[in-house]
């Protein structure tokens, strides 16, 4: 099963709406889902602390800030089809 990755922090809008999209797209299309919140002085704090919410789909780095839904499923199911 592919793992997707949420980075994210304690109340942070655009965190909980990618949370929501991840959600929602999982019901239909199964998935692990790891959610880490940073918080300083934790190791990924100074990479994303600006960035946030970073996902990565299968250790690669897929979205920032929101999740396009539609580019999560094509990713899921392998049906990138030239899609950016």
């Amino acid at each position: 099963m592919i793992l997707v990755e949420l980075y994210s922090k304690q109340d942070c809008y655009l965190c909980d709406q990618a949370r929501s999209v991840l959600e929602q797209v999982r019901k239909e299309i199964p998935f692990d889902l790891s959610e880490v919140k940073i918080t300083p002085g934790d190791p990924w704090y100074d990479q994303f602390k600006e960035s946030i919410p970073v996902i990565y789909v299968g250790k690669k780095f897929t979205f920032r800030y929101r999740v396009d839904e539609e580019k999560l499923r094509n990713l899921l199911t392998g049906k990138n089809e030239g899609k950016n």
